[in-house]
């Protein structure tokens, strides 16, 4: 059986499905690798290093398995032959029209980031992968816009207290923020809603930010908040923000519109040269003045709004993503390389987003 690594084609894109250092334990499996040429060049990855690792260089799309990264484009899916197996960021919720069209061309999709966040699927969490390194890249882009130091100084001249740093979220993306913050100096404080993070938060040598507000929800997510639950929330919020100088949002909830957390007053009333990071702009934004995409400047506080930081970072964020498909791979295959997948294992139907599998059809 053979496994198909495709060539990036959205624009900014810099990672690759698999790396040179993956291929050897698919071939060991029985699997036949193919990428497609130029595939992982944006990753510093050139043919020679995969062909030198056992793939063959060639048509990726018309492999038995297809491996990507964002969602393929329309002409990408007409590639796909009938019963492909399709594995990537599929953006089942909000990629509706693009995942009909897999469907309508009889593709059976996973979806990596609707792996169930279960003990036994650890190694093959993506989302949970990915968001590691925008949590870390999203820290360094606060220190690099931040007109003061982030450590504490002792110099001849004075002493420099350390910058304040306050993670809104404390998910994975959040607590890597967090973690780096400390580590380049920072003073770094955490807020979730969800109470239990709080010792996560401490762990990584942060403080913790009790604003007195629980939204528990399912799969380790916060619970949208009700309308008087969000307007206290701004409200203690917008007090204490006022004291940071930097300020990093990572709170998202699936499927919907980003909880708006920082508020124009808010920034309004933090220090000149302040910083806020918004890691939500791809879902509207948790800071009232994000404009997704764009680094703008309110009120003398600098917003920035990445997308995708991942692909910044392309090096290591395709080895941690070629790992969590190696291992969703081995899941779906026997030891012979042939695709082996069980219709009640929770993982499987969990990431399945279409298509039937061969024993339903």
């Amino acid at each position: 059986m053979s496994v198909g690594v495709v060539r990036e084609s959205v624009p900014g894109e810099r990672r690759v499905a698999l790396v040179p250092g993956s291929i050897p334990r698919l071939t060991r499996r029985g699997l036949r690798v193919v990428v497609e040429s130029g595939a992982g060049e944006d990753a510093h990855l050139p043919d020679e290093l995969y062909e030198r690792a056992g793939a063959h260089i060639g048509d990726a799309w018309s492999a038995d398995v297809v491996l990507t990264v964002a969602p393929p484009t329309e002409a990408e899916t007409a590639r796909l032959r009938h019963g492909t197996v399709l594995l990537g960021f599929l953006a089942p919720l909000s990629n509706v029209d693009g995942v009909k069209a897999l469907e309508a061309a009889g593709v059976l999709a996973f979806a990596v980031e609707s792996v169930p966040r279960i003990s036994r699927a650890q190694a093959m969490d993506a989302l949970s992968s990915q968001s590691s390194v925008a949590g870390y890249r999203a820290t360094l882009l606060a220190a690099q816009r931040l007109t003061r130091f982030f450590p504490m100084l002792t110099t001849a001249a004075g002493t420099v207290p350390p910058a304040k740093v306050l993670v809104l979220g404390a998910g994975v993306a959040g607590l890597q923020a967090l973690a780096t913050a400390k580590r380049l100096g920072a003073q770094p404080t955490g807020y979730d809603v969800r109470p239990e993070v709080a010792e996560q938060v401490r762990s990584v040598g942060a403080q913790w930010l009790d604003l007195g507000i629980e939204a528990v929800g399912e799969g380790g997510y916060a619970r949208e908040l009700g309308a008087e639950e969000r307007a206290e929330q701004k409200r203690r919020l917008t007090e204490s923000i006022t004291g940071f100088d930097v300020v990093i949002t990572t709170a998202l909830v699936p499927g919907r519109t980003a909880p708006v957390l920082v508020t124009a007053e808010a920034v309004r009333g933090m220090p000149t040269g302040a910083v806020v990071v918004d890691l939500a702009g791809e879902s509207g934004g948790n800071c009232e003045l994000t404009e997704p995409g764009r680094e703008v400047v309110v009120h003398e506080v600098t917003i920035c709004s990445p997308l995708n930081l991942p692909a910044d970072m392309p090096a290591h964020a395709s080895e941690l993503y070629a790992r969590n498909l190696t291992e969703l791979l081995e899941l779906l295959t026997d030891d012979e390389g042939r695709l082996a997948i069980d219709a009640n294992d929770e993982i499987v139907a969990g990431a399945r987003v279409t298509g039937q599998y061969r024993e339903e059809a």
